[in-house]
C-alpha cells in the first residue's frame, strides 16, 4: 500500500513554490527596470552623439566662412555650409546656448542675423538641455576645437583641422596714371603722322 501526501505537505510545497515564484518575479522586475534605465541612457547618449555629429558636419562641410563669438558660452555661426537638415542647398547655421534652461539650439536658414527678427525664415532645433559648457576655439592655422558638456556628464569634444577661410576678393585699387615717356622716337613719330594729314 502506497502512502499519499497529507494536506500539510501539500500546503508546505505550495508555500515554498510561492516564495520561489515571488523571488523570481522580483529578480525579473529589477532586471526590467535596469534594462529600461540602460535603454534610456543609451538613447540619450545616441541623441547627444548624433547632435555632435551634426555640428561636426556643419563645420566640415562649410566653406570656412565661420564666425565665433566668445563669451561665457560661445556662439558659432557657419555662414555657408552644405550640411542642411531642411533641404537647403547652402545654409547659414548658428549654434548657441540660451540663458533660460541652458538649452543648446541650432538655427538653420538663409540671410538672417542674430538676434533673430520676426520676419526671418529659420528652423530652430533644441539639441540638448542643461549645457554648462559650450566652447569653440579657432587658431590661425584653421584648427577648430569644440567642447560641449552637460551637467554631470563627461564632455564631448572634437578637433577639425585645416578649416581655412575663403580668400577675400581683391579690393579695387585706383589705377596709377602712367607717365608718358618723352623720347626722340615718340616725337619724330608724332611729327611724321602730322605730315600725312
Amino acid at each position: 500500500m502506497k502512502k499519499a501526501f497529507t494536506l500539510i505537505e501539500i500546503l508546505i510545497s505550495v508555500i515554498l513554490l510561492s516564495i520561489v515564484t515571488l523571488g523570481l518575479y522580483s529578480v525579473l522586475k529589477t532586471q526590467r527596470r535596469s534594462v529600461s534605465v540602460i535603454k534610456h541612457h543609451l538613447d540619450k547618449s545616441l541623441k547627444d552623439d548624433n547632435s555632435i555629429m551634426v555640428l561636426y558636419n556643419d563645420i566640415l562641410k562649410s566653406d570656412g566662412n565661420i564666425t565665433i563669438i566668445n563669451s561665457q558660452r560661445d556662439t558659432i555661426c557657419i555662414n555657408s555650409t552644405t550640411n542642411s537638415l531642411y533641404g537647403l542647398g547652402i545654409a547659414k547655421v548658428c549654434w548657441l546656448v540660451l540663458k533660460s534652461g541652458d538649452n543648446l539650439i541650432r538655427i538653420e536658414g538663409n540671410n538672417y542675423k542674430l538676434p533673430l527678427r520676426l520676419d526671418d525664415k529659420v528652423e530652430i532645433d533644441s539639441i540638448s538641455k542643461g549645457v554648462n559648457l559650450f566652447d569653440v576655439t579657432k587658431d590661425k592655422k584653421g584648427n577648430i576645437l569644440v567642447v560641449v558638456q552637460q551637467a554631470k556628464n563627461e564632455p564631448y569634444s572634437f578637433l577639425l583641422q585645416g578649416i581655412k577661410e575663403p580668400p577675400k576678393p581683391p579690393k579695387n585699387r585706383p589705377k596709377k596714371k602712367q607717365k608718358k615717356k618723352n623720347n626722340k622716337k615718340t616725337k619724330e613719330h608724332n611729327k611724321s603722322q602730322d605730315n600725312l594729314f
